[in-house]
C-alpha cells in the first residue's frame, strides 16, 4: 500500500498556531510552522465553489464529489466530526504538504522524541520547507543519530482548524483517499496527548475498517477483494520489518560486549539481509516493486521507529472494534475510555506488551 510505505499520515502543528514563550533554538521551528499553516489556510477555498468553478478540470470534481461522499459516510456511519475538517480544498503548489523528521539512536530502535505544547511528546518533528528538515536532519546526523526525513501528503491539525483536502492526496485512488479522511477524521475525534503510537494505531484501524464498511455499503465486491490483497501485502511487509527489528534489538542488547567497528558490521548484515529477504518475496511474488524505496540504502533505525509508531499496536484496535460488535460509537468510547490511564495501562488494555 503506497500511502503506508510514504509514511504519508497526519502530521500535529497544532503548537505553531498557539502563542507561547520557546527558546531561541524553538523560535524559528515555530515561526515556520505557524507560516506553513497560515500559508495553507490562505489558499483554501470551500469545495462547492471549486466545484462550481468552470476552470476546475473534470477529475479534480469528480474528486471532491467523492470527498463529499465519503465525509457523510464518515460522519452518519463511522461516527466521526466533519464539522470543520475536509469542507475546503488548497493547491499547495508542491508534491508534499510537509516533511517529517524522525530519528533513532545509532544502536538504539528508541524514537527521539519532540515536545510540544498541548499535544505533548510526538516521535517526529515537522517542517513546511524540505530543506528546513533536512538541515534538521544533518545536525541529528552530526548527533550520532540514524535519521529519517519523509515527505508527508498528508496534513492535520486534530480538528482545531478546518483542514482542507491537498491537492497531494485529492487524487489518491477510491480506498486510499477514504482510508486518509477516515484516519485523519479519528484523530479529530479523539487524541491523547503524548502518546503517538496509541493515537496513530487508533486512526489507522478506523481507517481501514471504514474503508472495508465503506466498499461493502456500496456492494464492490472488486474493491474490497483488491483492499483486503493490498492490506495483506502490507502485512508480509510488516512482518518483515518486525523480524529485522527484533534481530535488531537482540544485536543492540550486545553493545556492551562489541566494539563500535562489530556493531555497524553486524547492523550492516541484518539490514543487508533484509533487502536480500525483500527482493526473493518480490520473485515469489509476495509484494511488488513499490517498497523499493523502503528497502533502499537509507533503511535504518529511524524508518524503523517510524513504521512502528502507526502498525504495532494496530492489530489490537481491531479486536477491540470486533469486540464491540462492530459498533462505530462503542468503539470510539472504548478507545476514549483509555485517555486517563498511563502508556502502559493503555497497552495493558489493548492486550499488547508495555514496550516503547
Amino acid at each position: 500500500m503506497q500511502h503506508a510505505v510514504c509514511l504519508t499520515l497526519s502530521l500535529v502543528l497544532l503548537a505553531a498556531v498557539i502563542t507561547i514563550t520557546v527558546s531561541c533554538s524553538s523560535s524559528h521551528f515555530y515561526s515556520q510552522a505557524a507560516q506553513g499553516q497560515a500559508d495553507m489556510l490562505r489558499r483554501a477555498r470551500p469545495i462547492p465553489k471549486v466545484l462550481a468553478d468552470p476552470k476546475t478540470n473534470a477529475k479534480l470534481r469528480s474528486q471532491l464529489e467523492l470527498v463529499q461522499e465519503l465525509r457523510t459516510f464518515a460522519h452518519d456511519q463511522l461516527k466521526l466530526p466533519t464539522n470543520k475538517q475536509y469542507k475546503n480544498y488548497a493547491d499547495l503548489g508542491r508534491k508534499f504538504a510537509v516533511w517529517n523528521v524522525y530519528a533513532a539512536p545509532e544502536f538504539s530502535l528508541k524514537a527521539k522524541t519532540w515536545r510540544y505544547p498541548v499535544v505533548g511528546s510526538l516521535k517526529y518533528r515537522g517542517f513546511f520547507s524540505e530543506s528546513a528538515a533536512k538541515e534538521e536532519a544533518e545536525e541529528l546526523r552530526e548527533d550520532g543519530y540514524d535519521v529519517m526525513v519523509g515527505g508527508v501528503r498528508v496534513y492535520s491539525t486534530l480538528g482545531w482548524f478546518s483542514d482542507p483536502v491537498l491537492n497531494t492526496f485529492v487524487n489518491d485512488k477510491e480506498s486510499q483517499l477514504a482510508e486518509t479522511l477516515f484516519h485523519e477524521l479519528t484523530h479529530a475525534r479523539f487524541f491523547v496527548s503524548g502518546d503517538t503510537d496509541f493515537n496513530e494505531a487508533y486512526a489507522t484501524a478506523s481507517g481501514q475498517e471504514g474503508v472495508r464498511q465503506w466498499l461493502r455499503s456500496k456492494g464492490d465486491t472488486e474493491g474490497l477483494k483488491k483492499y483486503e490483497a493490498d492490506l495483506l501485502e502490507f502485512g508480509r511487509i510488516l512482518a518483515l520489518l518486525r523480524s529485522t527489528r527484533a534481530k535488531l534489538e537482540a544485536l543492540y542488547a550486545q553493545e556492551d560486549n562489541l566494539s563500535e567497528k562489530d556493531m555497524r558490521l553486524r547492523k550492516t548484515a541484518v539490514f543487508d539481509e533484509t533487502r536480500a529477504e525483500y527482493e526473493a518475496m518480490k520473485r515469489r511474488g509476495e509484494c511488488d516493486s513499490s517498497y523499493d524505496r523502503l528497502f533502499g540504502t537509507q533503511l535504518n533505525n529511524a524508518r524503523l521507529t517510524a513504521l512502528a509508531t502507526y502498525y504495532d499496536l494496530v492489530p489490537a484496535f481491531h479486536r477491540l472494534y470486533e469486540e464491540q460488535g462492530r459498533d462505530w460509537e462503542k468503539f470510539h468510547q472504548a478507545v476514549e475510555a483509555m485517555k486517563p490511564l498511563t502508556k502502559k495501562g493503555r497497552r495493558e488494555k489493548l492486550g499488547m506488551p508495555a514496550t516503547e
